[in-house]
């Protein structure tokens, strides 16, 4: 298992100084939303080609820093068609220049669920998972195209808000080149953390052969509303389990650590480390 975090984690700087400072922290990936992270190159829609990407690459890797992943946050139900046309082709470009930056990847969350409760109160739900399809379908065509992966992330209050939703996408549109950003405390909110467990089993039970990507925090419970986040091993998540069950399942995927302040980057990174080897050496 490689560790990294979001290149953002330490603030939007010019790239050289971005780069210099993630390498303090004795990272192995980032992953890299690049409008968030880099301040010194405009990478507006329309501006990426294989030499800016490749130009960005060699700083990482002269640092010793793979780029694992494009973070391309997109709202890909977006109820504003010209503005969800705009992000879908924001995406695309993303999966066009992919393997320019060193990866295969590119990650997006899908929508809020009830983004159309307003237009179709008794049928939102289906109607933005209609939405999702098409164009999941239109970003599927074009990964293919290009020999990238979409990276989907579920999300408890999103349109794919369950592992049993994750298997129905990639049932409905089925394509090699999707797969999954499992990140297990995103899929949890006040009516299902109890049952923490049984979701994580449930995602590796339905659709384990298609992670691609895990994202890692630790939460609290409060009972007004979904987990909070805590720093790393102060929550109620079982990581060590979690890494048992990834170990298992899909041996040295990249995990990113989410909701990490910079400053507890080092210590963050010796207490997932040291779980690591603990789960490695059984």
């Amino acid at each position: 298992m490689g560790f990294g975090t979001l290149a953002h984690t330490v603030g939007k700087r010019p790239l050289k100084e971005l780069v210099n400072q993630l390498a303090s922290y004795d990272i192995d990936f980032v992953q890299l939303a690049l409008q968030k992270a880099i301040g010194d190159i405009d990478l507006t829609p329309g501006k990426l080609s294989p030499g800016l990407a490749n130009y960005v690459a060699e700083q990482f890797d002269q640092a010793g820093i793979r780029i694992g992943v494009l973070g391309c946050y997109i709202n890909p139900i977006h109820p504003d068609p010209e503005q969800r046309r705009m992000e879908i082709e924001r995406f695309k470009e993303h999966l066009r220049y992919a393997r320019d930056f060193g990866t295969s990847i590119v990650a997006t969350e899908t929508g809020n669920l009830d983004t159309f409760a307003g237009l179709e109160p008794e049928h939102y739900e289906e109607y933005g998972w209609n939405v999702l399809r098409s164009t999941v379908e239109e970003l599927a065509e074009e990964a293919e195209r290009w020999g990238v992966h979409i990276g989907l992330e579920p999300v408890s209050v999103h349109t794919l808000s369950s592992p049993a939703k994750m298997k129905r996408l990639l049932d409905e549109v089925p394509s090699s080149n999707l797969g999954v950003v499992f990140d297990p405390c995103n899929l949890m909110d006040q009516h299902n953390f109890e049952r923490r467990n049984d979701i994580v089993d449930e995602l590796f039970e339905l659709v384990g052969d298609r992670v691609i990507l895990a994202h890692l925090k630790d939460v609290v419970y409060r009972a007004d509303g979904r987990p909070t986040s805590v720093k790393m091993g102060q929550g109620q998540f079982d990581i060590e389990r979690f890494f048992t069950k990834l170990h298992a399942r899909k041996p040295f995927v990249d995990i990113s650590l989410e909701d990490t302040q910079e400053q507890d980057l080092p210590e963050v990174l010796r207490y997932v480390r040291g779980l690591k080897d603990a789960v490695r050496s059984r």
